[in-house]
């Protein structure tokens, strides 16, 4: 054994406990006690989201705040897809939408109905477009009866993890004067899917279905681990995944004079040139980084 593997096994003797996948796996006696740690091990665990500094208004020398589109297909973005499926799987693995939508229920998370985050919404407020009530014809039948409607003649679709296409971000790009670097600042967060009324068309519309103020859930997708397909004893959580950009996005709107309008709003019916305007915004983006440095 040379001193390269002695130096990672060391390492990785002194990770911490909670970074395993399943905690105290090795040292269940039941299959009960796998991912119950114990008090000391919850006493020495440390684990936080990493804090954001502080940034003074006045150290902004410039920003640009993108909406950017991350496309669930792209095989980079499967970790804030998968599993759609929660049946047969352990309570440690769950996808994004699972995690979001379980902590609106539960009142952790506050909910907006759009990415300017001006007008809060409840849970209750997003039945509308997270489930689709329809009376079948015995039940409108017995409903000219003047009968109540019996359950069996009611069918309700429900969106999901698994009709989530897509998420909609925005994020504001900054050169931070004081320490001469630009950076990203994620502000928020959305679901986006199929019109749950027209699920079933060819090409039905796509909508957000709410919007997350991304500070707020910064602690809950912490919690919330990504399953590593390179080492499973050593997921990462959503909230630094997201934090280091580690997946693929394709800029649709960006602040400008004409009312923040979208890409599509005035280049229609065209992917490709669409594609090569994010590209052109992204450039922009980069360049004024590098003319901060030119003399």
């Amino acid at each position: 054994m040379n001193w390269k593997n002695v130096l990672v096994i060391s390492a990785l003797a002194f990770l911490p406990a909670s970074i395993v996948a399943q905690a105290n796996i090795l040292n269940a006696k039941k299959p009960q006690e796998i991912g119950v740690r114990t008090e000391e091990q919850k006493s020495v665990d440390n684990d936080a989201p990493l804090d954001y500094g502080y940034v003074d208004d006045r150290d902004i020398l410039w920003s640009k705040t993108l909406w950017e589109t991350i496309d669930l297909d792209e095989r980079v973005n499967f970790p804030l897809y998968y599993p759609t499926d929660t049946m047969d799987i352990g309570r440690d693995r769950r996808s994004l939408y699972h995690v979001l939508i379980k902590n609106i229920k539960n009142g952790n998370l506050e909910v907006y109905a759009d990415s300017y985050f001006t007008e809060k919404r409840k849970f209750g407020d997003l039945s509308a477009s997270l489930q689709k009530t329809d009376t079948l014809d015995y039940g409108y039948e017995q409903i000219n009866a003047g009968e109540t409607v019996s359950e069996e003649f009611i069918t309700r679709r429900n969106i999901t993890a698994a009709e989530i296409e897509e998420y909609h971000i925005k994020g504001i790009w900054y050169f931070d004067k004081r320490q001469g670097e630009l950076k990203y600042r994620l502000l928020g967060i959305a679901p986006v899917a199929p019109d749950v009324n027209f699920m079933d068309d060819e090409n039905p519309d796509m909508v957000e279905l709410f919007w997350v103020w991304y500070p707020d859930a910064r602690q809950i997708l912490h919690d919330a681990k990504v399953f590593n397909q390179r080492n499973s004893a050593q997921p990462i959580s959503y909230d630094m995944l997201l934090n280091a950009r580690r997946f693929n996005a394709v800029i649709y709107k960006e602040d400008n004079v004409h009312g923040d309008r979208k890409v599509n709003d005035y280049i229609a019916d065209n992917a490709l040139f669409q594609l090569l305007e994010a590209k052109r915004i992204k450039e922009v983006i980069r360049d004024r980084e590098q003319d901060m440095w030119a003399y």
